[in-house]
């Protein structure tokens, strides 16, 4: 991580987004980062998107397989498909299982898992830490934010700034570890990746605050983000209401 951008972040983004929370971030590593110790085996069931409350607050986190609970797959670690997960996500079968009804029939979620990114984590430790937290050796691959609708806002509308394409930002039918996790990770691999805008996961949603939502910014294109934002919109009237409401809430 190149230590100028990460202080020039966090300065911008204080000047610009008031009040706003400091992404988180995430990579790969063979072993525990200096100073780390990799979180036990996980005891029972319990959300990965739970987990990372403390990652929040700005404790650092390292997780491999073993130490995750839900949330395995859309963190890189492979694992066997539950047995009819097609009737889990849609109908259920009665007397047997309760479906989550998130899709309309078995059938559907067949075809979905058929195009259903495949992917594995590339190292065994997971390694999560908000953005302040990151050292000179750290090479994130995202910056995840947990945001309500102004701040998502103004992500949004930065991610767009310098593209063609209507839809640099996507909303991926998926988990609410996937579009922390997965789906960042593999736009990050791409030429030009896209933002994910993601929490949307009613499962999840009790884990996070009622008007928030997660917005992923693949460092490729965070570091381009970055790069643009003084020139932007937010050093027009438009966005100067809109920080004057963030300087309000913040001080509720």
């Amino acid at each position: 991580m190149d230590l100028n951008l990460k202080v020039k972040f966090e300065e911008l983004f204080a000047r610009y987004f008031p009040g706003a929370e400091l992404p988180l971030t995430f990579y790969y590593a063979n072993e525990p980062p200096a100073g780390m110790k990799a979180a036990p085996a996980s005891k029972g069931w319990h959300c990965f998107v739970a987990d990372l409350a403390a990652v929040r607050k700005g404790k650092s986190l390292c997780v491999d397989e073993p130490a995750l609970g839900c949330g395995k797959r859309f963190c890189g670690f492979p694992v066997p498909q539950r047995p009819n997960f097609e009737y889990f996500l849609s109908c259920g079968i009665p007397g047997k299982m309760e479906g989550e009804r998130y899709k309309k029939t078995p059938e559907i979620v067949k075809q979905m898992l058929q195009v259903w990114p495949d992917w594995q984590a590339p190292e065994k430790y997971l390694v999560l830490k908000r953005w302040d937290k990151l050292v000179e050796t750290d090479l994130p691959e995202a910056a995840v934010f947990f945001a309500k609708p102004d701040i998502l806002s103004g992500l949004f509308t930065l991610a767009n700034y310098e593209e063609t394409d209507l839809f640099g930002v996507i909303a991926p039918f998926s988990a609410g570890c996937g579009t922390l996790i997965q789906y960042p990770f593999l736009e990050n691999q791409k030429a030009n990746p896209k933002c994910v805008l993601g929490m949307f996961d009613v499962s999840a949603r009790p884990c996070v605050e009622a008007d928030e939502l997660t917005f992923a910014a693949p460092m490729k294109k965070f570091l381009r983000m970055v790069h643009n934002l003084e020139e932007s919109f937010v050093i027009t009237r438009s966005w100067d209401k809109v920080m004057r409401r963030l300087k309000n809430a913040g001080q509720e």
